[in-house]
């Protein structure tokens, strides 16, 4: 029986030491996961998504089944690959704690110096404005779920910054897409989103089925 792959793709300033718990549930499932490294705070959205490209074209099978789960910034980068190179056999994509809309935190740190030379030109793109991005993401015409946070560790930025529930970083409705299959909110924060064992059961609860279901 074909094996089926999962490419993982980390947030910013993060590196695949960040997705390596939900890396090795995957596979102990018996998925085939290629837990991808990329220098997300050294280039824009579009160069990352070159050199991703780049990099999935000499690991992917043509004839197996590849799902996508893309934390944070992953996530974007996730759509942005699907937009210009997909496989022949896509799977499921699962966004976690995704900035589909930007961050109201990166309006107000994008200017800073620190943050500037922390998070490099990507971080600039992480603003509620996308307008500059936009024309890098295709339609949603996959099978899409969606996970969000609901907890916070950051109190200045949930209260002062971001409107409405978030996870200290992302607000819920910025998570959300238009032709989205499913979404699900978790109390999760969203430094620790990927060593979250809910946000696991809801992954391969996704993969497997399409939807995130009653799981507990």
């Amino acid at each position: 029986m074909k094996q089926d792959h999962i490419v993982i793709l980390h947030g910013i300033f993060r590196s695949s030491k960040h997705m390596r718990k939900l890396a090795s549930f995957l596979e102990t499932q018996g998925y085939y996961v290629h837990n991808l490294d990329y220098p997300s705070t050294r280039n824009d959205l579009e160069t990352l998504t070159d050199d991703l490209i780049t990099q999935l074209k000499t690991r992917l099978p043509t004839d197996q089944r590849v799902h996508f789960i893309g934390y944070s910034m992953g996530g974007l980068l996730v759509r942005t690959i699907l937009a210009r190179y997909r496989p022949v056999h896509l799977g499921q994509v699962i966004q976690l704690a995704p900035p589909n809309h930007g961050s109201e935190v990166a309006n107000f740190l994008r200017r800073f110096w620190l943050y500037k030379k922390l998070y490099g030109p990507a971080g600039q793109q992480l603003i509620t404005d996308q307008s500059a991005i936009q024309p890098l993401f295709g339609p949603i015409d996959f099978p899409l779920g969606i996970l969000a946070g609901t907890s916070s560790l950051d109190p200045f930025s949930s209260w002062c910054l971001l409107p409405g529930r978030n996870d200290g970083k992302v607000t819920v409705d910025s998570t959300k897409l238009n032709g989205m299959t499913a979404h699900h909110l978790i109390p999760a924060t969203h430094t620790f989103f990927p060593q979250n064992r809910q946000v696991h059961r809801l992954t391969l609860h996704f993969l497997q089925h399409q939807c995130f279901g009653e799981v507990g």
